[in-house]
């Protein structure tokens, strides 16, 4: 029974609201003293992911993390870069995939990235088997990278690499339709009006590239929430019928169960993100494997301490995968 209930987030005293614990990270943070190499790996469907490595800083080591970003991130975002400091001043090495058309060059196909494309971190799995052969490999995940990273371990339990050992995902929004419809509540707009706002952009974009005769995008500026959004895109681009289809299809949620190695959620209660079938609560009591942590406090991928040095989340992350 899996449910942790410490170690816990307390967050600064003045700052105990989700909105702030969400956005002060992202709008104030800046993680230096990294520096990536980057490579281009071309995908089997004729695409490509652009890939960022960070060797340890102590020197040869058989364990790598790799980091999955979120909705519109890339291997940039600062929740990406401090876990691939934290995790490279450890001893371990990172690898910091950025999904399709997130990397600062749109990508060849008409799909973009989307919440179920895990062959796309099986490319960056291999990829790090290309560097090392390691012993060890972690993954951590963020937002739409948890979700993604979960659903890539349940859906390839009976044969995944036996080099994986353990996993930590952070505001994984378990269940799609829950999550967009509670950013598609007045409280949470702002969230989803700046994360459409590049989306929308994206997509005229590339339609100014290729062409997406596929897709209406008469009025797309109107569009104001993620189902609508799904509807009338990212359903289209994937072959799907509807938005409903596509979260039924690409949510982690059913996929929690078949989970075999020791993984980590660590889901807020505060989260402005997601809804209340993303706390996975049942699916951790079922699964041994499966551990689900709610703190209070944390907002979406916030989990800060105003000090310098590594957040909550860094830590958390670090002591379950090398530590217990």
């Amino acid at each position: 029974m899996p449910i942790l209930n410490s170690p816990t987030y307390v967050p600064p005293i003045l700052l105990r609201n989700g909105h702030l614990q969400t956005l002060v990270p992202y709008l104030f943070r800046r993680v230096t003293e990294l520096k990536y190499n980057r490579e281009r790996v071309d995908t089997p469907d004729g695409d490509f992911i652009d890939i960022d490595f960070c060797p340890s800083v102590q020197g040869d080591t058989d364990s790598v993390v790799i980091l999955s970003h979120g909705l519109e991130g890339n291997s940039q975002t600062p929740y990406m870069r401090g876990m691939a400091k934290y995790f490279t001043q450890l001893g371990v090495d990172a690898v910091a995939w950025n999904m399709r058309s997130c990397s600062g060059e749109m990508n060849r196909l008409p799909m973009f990235y989307h919440s179920g494309l895990t062959q796309d971190l099986e490319l960056a799995i291999e990829y790090a088997l290309t560097k090392k052969n390691y012993t060890n490999i972690y993954l951590v995940g963020f937002s739409l990278g948890a979700g993604l990273t979960a659903m890539y371990l349940g859906q390839n339990a009976k044969t995944l690499n036996p080099k994986i050992k353990k996993a930590v995902v952070f505001s994984a929004p378990c269940c799609l339709k829950s999550s967009g419809e509670e950013l598609a509540s007045p409280a949470h707009r702002i969230y989803s009006e700046n994360l459409l706002m590049t989306m929308r952009k994206k997509v005229l974009e590339k339609d100014q590239i290729m062409g997406l005769p596929m897709l209406d995008l008469h009025n797309l500026h109107k569009v104001k929430t993620f189902q609508e959004f799904d509807d009338r895109v990212t359903s289209k681009l994937l072959g799907y019928q509807d938005a409903q289809e596509y979260y039924r299809k690409n949510s982690c949620l059913p996929f929690l169960e078949n989970i075999n190695i020791p993984t980590l959620i660590v889901n807020a209660k505060n989260d402005p993100f997601l809804g209340k079938k993303c706390y996975p609560i049942r699916e951790a009591y079922k699964n041994s494997s499966l551990y689900l942590e709610m703190p209070k406090s944390g907002g979406h991928l916030g989990f800060f301490y105003l000090k310098k040095g590594p957040y909550w989340s860094e830590q958390r992350a670090a002591k379950f995968i090398l530590e217990d």
